[in-house]
């Protein structure tokens, strides 16, 4: 596995696989990798002849009062999960390298990116949406793997990738959880053992929605409703939004229909955290 700090290098070693007739996954990551990155490791191994990883913490993407400067970085034990998953580079640049001085262009994603955690976190998003068209340009993949744990922003790169023509295909994986049902977070480490068991309220939330979806409740305020009393019997859990949305547009959902998006943010001690699950609509009605 080699690693690359210098765009320089990327673009060459891309040079050598399209001049090879290969095709590139990449992962792009802040590092603090966990079993949820691995997973999407996995799948670009498996959908393409090599696969590239990014790990770089965006400084873009923080606010001034959030975790930026604490933000776990673990480089050493991340290149050895990485390398022991088959991964042919890493990229790891410095902050000027891809923010070089006197760089004043952004991407902004308008009305997507101020929906959500970009509600709660202003600016977040246009942090989001510039790195990554710039990782899009440096690295130039095939296919790009995103969690769904992150469904906001999943939604606002969809539409940047088509705003913007990128030629590749954003494929999004499934949530990774632990096995008592937490969604798998870098920020997990953060949780106290005590603030761990509170966290589980997300999990449980969600999918008592989408427990009573199943069983054909397909009225939004009432899954939203049954999610809320579920977080209200944690009080540790400090609710920042529980929200039913149209999965693309992330616009407040009025009816189940051809599915919604079910997510959560919530404060447990000082540590955010998100989670998400998709709740699908009724089958369509049997012709006649």
């Amino acid at each position: 596995m080699r690693i690359f700090t210098t765009l320089a290098e990327v673009r060459a070693a891309g040079r050598e696989l399209r001049a090879a007739r290969k095709t590139l996954g990449f992962v792009p990551t802040m590092g603090a990798l966990h079993e949820g990155h691995l997973s999407l490791v996995r799948a670009a191994r498996a959908g393409c002849d090599a696969v590239t990883v990014s790990i770089f913490v965006n400084p873009t993407q923080f606010g001034p009062n959030e975790d930026f400067s604490k933000y776990p970085r673990t480089f050493a034990a991340d290149c050895e999960l990485l390398e022991s998953e088959g991964v042919d580079w890493v990229f790891a640049p410095q902050v000027e390298e891809i923010y070089p001085p006197g760089a004043i262009t952004f991407v902004e994603v308008a009305g997507l990116s101020d929906r959500l955690d970009g509600a709660s976190r202003p600016g977040h998003f246009r942090g989001v949406a510039t790195v990554v068209a710039k990782l899009f340009n440096i690295v130039a993949p095939d296919k790009a793997f995103f969690g769904q744990k992150d469904a906001a922003q999943v939604a606002v790169l969809r539409q940047m990738v088509r705003d913007l023509n990128f030629n590749l295909e954003l494929i999004v994986c499934p949530t990774s959880r632990d096995p008592d049902g937490l969604a798998m977070s870098s920020r997990n480490r953060y949780l106290s053992a005590a603030e761990r068991q509170q966290a589980l309220a997300l999990s449980r939330a969600l999918h008592a929605a989408e427990r009573q979806a199943a069983a054909g409740v397909h009225d939004p305020a009432v899954l939203l409703a049954e999610a809320h009393a579920i977080l209200d019997q944690e009080p540790a859990v400090r609710l920042d939004y529980l929200a039913a949305v149209d999965p693309d547009t992330l616009l407040p959902a009025s009816e189940l229909g051809n599915g919604i998006l079910l997510t959560v943010a919530a404060f447990v001690g000082t540590t955010r955290l998100i989670d998400n699950v998709i709740l699908a609509g009724a089958p369509p009605a049997p012709e006649a």
